[in-house]
């Protein structure tokens, strides 16, 4: 039947997204290998689709899982749509650069995985072959990054530099990926009839997992693995002792979950006195930033106040960070940090969504707990499928993992997929678990249902097209960045802005041309009137790209910054009005991120270039108690002094930098300078925005 057929064809390529989603990436490309992922993603879920709803046309009939967690889920779709419209940077919160984490699409894109799953998945035949075929993936994931981590450069396909870079993302995100591999390893070993052969197959898994947690070394693993590992050893004494079937198989000591047990709690325990003994022996860094959990919390709080019903909007946590961020991180080195999410992803959500998203995911995971505590207590009585409970206990693994850490797209989107296994195989067990909706026997049902179903059709193929359109862009854009020529530049760039158009391209685009403008400046008073008219034009672009970007999201402080910087770079030109504007722009900036004394010292910096040295003065002054080490607005306070003729305050100023900084021969050299009556040349410390601000993890206040 050619229903069958479609059907098949549908389920091979939804087994194909989850299980070779942990391997996937595009080798020998400067594609990152995050947004390869979100390819097979999108292409994989659109033809699982098409050919799910052809299928339809031919049986006429639909059928679908009754349950509350599909529409938990829903729900949480609704409230990151919702809030997307509302955001004052929509574009950002549906799609963002390239289908980013947060946003809008991403998160349907995790329902419609949840979705279809639960509707192609509901045979144990089918579940099964997702489990063990996720399972074998999970594991060459594994045993590759073992190689890898002895042969960096021979394994690193063109994409992967040092040790710890991983075809997942961070290298605590591979270890909590190693620690799903080892839950899922001691679940099968405990409760699965398998054959010895097979076993000693999954405890190799295991002991291939702890190898790989142990190299990573992050505490959160071992506390998460043992929290689990304690759990399915008390399920699997509770169900031999609550069990109707006495046999010998059901009795036996659950030495798996028990050994990771200790191992966990031994790690955990020691710290780094033997956790870090094996990183050590590998030459293994690992130096991973990210805001923490209480910091998390306090951005959070700030904003719902000021966004209490749809957030700042999904994809924003930037935003969020910028503006709300405790004075406290001042102190640190990462006070000029730009965050793309929290301590884990699901307080992110929270903090861009407003209580419209808290409420969904609530409400979400209440309704999936609930169920799989229910299913598990089912099981201890009743002996029902252990693949639910398995699914059920990975899907936990995952999200639990995902509320502490930012553990990029693959584990999560593993997660969603898992829900589905589970929502499809509990419907699949109960009498009334799914409900058939037939349209062939009603021409007037039959006429919408087969319009709708075309719909969805349509709607599939048009979002993969508009995502493969933007996909494109992707490698003209790394083109860009590693460009060994001006026009190389140039070219690959304007590629990019014209397959899509967004802040992060844009502000690529505005710096191409500064490069262009400054490269002309550099030739002084020898231009050619050609090259007069290329410096104007020149100056257009660049201020076009920065001026794009801004509002594309003017929620963003970088794309102010940049604005204000292409304004800086041609004031001393003579453009009228462009240290105004420059000062205009820097000062936006500085509103989005209050606390920032980077965006309060450029302010500075262009009031002393425009001779306005009171006012130069007040904002360098409003740096420094932002931030009472800041070398640079010292300095900026010391030339300021010497342009006004105060050597004294200049030589303090010089003094107390040199006082934080010691050891800097360029402070030594300026101090003695200034204290021998002289002059010193101090070069101008202004940077260039960094137009691509992202961090990794690790904890600060």
């Amino acid at each position: 039947m050619l229903s069958n057929i479609l059907d098949r064809i549908s389920f091979w390529a939804l087994f194909v997204v989850i299980v070779f989603l942990p391997v996937f990436f595009l080798p020998f490309t400067k594609i990152p290998i995050e947004t390869s992922k979100g390819l097979l993603l999108i292409i994989g879920l659109a033809i699982s689709i098409i050919f799910w709803t052809g299928a339809r046309f031919f049986d006429g009939k639909v059928v679908l899982p009754k349950s509350k967690i599909i529409l938990g889920g829903f729900c949480v779709v609704l409230a990151f749509l919702l809030s997307a419209v509302f955001s004052s940077a929509s574009k950002v919160s549906f799609f963002g650069t390239m289908f980013d984490m947060g946003t809008f699409w991403f998160i349907f894109a995790g329902f419609l995985l949840m979705f279809i799953s639960s509707i192609l998945l509901k045979e144990p035949k089918n579940a099964k072959m997702v489990l063990f075929g996720s399972i074998l993936s999970s594991a060459f994931v594994l045993i590759f990054q073992v190689f890898h981590l002895f042969m960096p450069s021979l394994l690193s396909l063109g994409i992967l530099g040092g040790k710890t870079d991983n075809i997942l993302g961070s290298w605590n995100a591979f270890g909590l990926f190693a620690g799903f591999l080892a839950v899922t390893s001691i679940f099968v070993i405990e409760f699965f009839s398998i054959s010895k052969s097979i076993k000693w197959i999954f405890s190799l898994f295991l002991l291939l997992s702890i190898f790989s947690v142990v190299v990573v070394n992050f505490p959160l693993i071992w506390v998460i693995l043992g929290i689990f590992s304690l759990v399915v050893f008390v399920y699997k004494v509770s169900f031999s002792s609550g069990s109707t079937k006495k046999t010998e198989e059901n009795v036996h000591f659950p030495t798996a979950s028990f050994v990771v047990l200790m191992i966990s709690l031994l790690f955990f325990m020691s710290g780094q006195f033997i956790g870090g003994f094996l990183p050590n022996r590998l030459n293994i860094s690992n130096v991973e930033v990210s805001p923490s959990f209480s910091a998390t919390l306090s951005v959070t709080g700030q904003a719902l106040k000021d966004h209490p019903v749809f957030g700042m909007g999904p994809n924003r946590f930037g935003e969020v960070w910028a503006m709300y961020k405790p004075s406290i991180i001042n102190t640190t080195q990462f006070w000029d940090t730009y965050f793309n999410s929290g301590s884990g992803l699901l307080p992110t959500f929270v903090s861009t969504t407003g209580y419209l998203g808290l409420l969904a995911l609530l409400y979400f995971f209440f309704i999936f707990i609930s169920s799989g505590i229910k299913t598990l207590f089912s099981s201890i009585k009743n002996g029902l499928n252990w693949d639910i409970a398995t699914f059920f206990v990975i899907s936990i693994y995952l999200f639990v993992s995902a509320f502490f850490y930012s553990t990029g797209p693959v584990l999560f989107l593993m997660a969603f997929a898992f829900v589905g296994v589970f929502v499809g195989l509990s419907s699949h067990v109960h009498p009334n678990g799914v409900m058939t909706i037939s349209f062939l026997d009603d021409p007037r049902k039959s006429f919408f249902s087969i319009l709708f179903l075309v719909f969805i059709m349509i709607a599939s193929a048009s979002l993969g097209f508009k995502y493969v359109e933007r996909f494109a862009s992707v490698p003209y854009y790394g083109d860009a960045l590693s460009a060994s020529s001006i026009p190389i530049a140039e070219s690959s760039v304007i590629n990019a802005v014209s397959l899509y158009s967004n802040d992060l391209y844009l502000r690529t685009y505005a710096q191409v041309y500064l490069a262009k403008l400054n490269a002309l400046i550099a030739k002084g008073s020898a231009l050619s009137d050609t090259e007069k008219t290329d410096l104007q034009s020149n100056f257009d672009k660049a201020l076009n790209g920065a001026g794009l970007a801004v509002i594309y999201d003017g929620d963003n402080y970088i794309n102010y910054q940049m604005l204000g910087f292409v304004y800086r770079s041609v004031a001393p030109l003579g453009v009228t009005g462009a240290y105004d504007k420059a000062i205009e722009a820097y000062k936006k900036a500085s509103d989005l991120n209050p606390l920032n004394p980077g965006l309060k010292l450029e302010i500075a910096r262009t009031f002393f270039a425009d001779n306005k040295s009171k006012d130069a003065e007040d904002y360098a002054k409003k740096a420094l108690t932002l931030k009472s080490d800041y070398v640079d607005a010292l300095i900026v306070l010391s030339q300021i002094a010497k342009n006004g003729g105060n050597n004294a305050s200049a030589i303090s100023y010089a003094e107390n930098a040199l006082s934080i900084s010691p050891s800097n021969k360029d402070l030594i050299n300026y101090v003695n300078t200034l204290k021998n009556g002289g002059s010193p040349k101090v070069p101008d410390v202004t940077t260039m925005p960094d137009n691509t601000k992202k961090t990794t993890i690790k904890k600060i206040r």
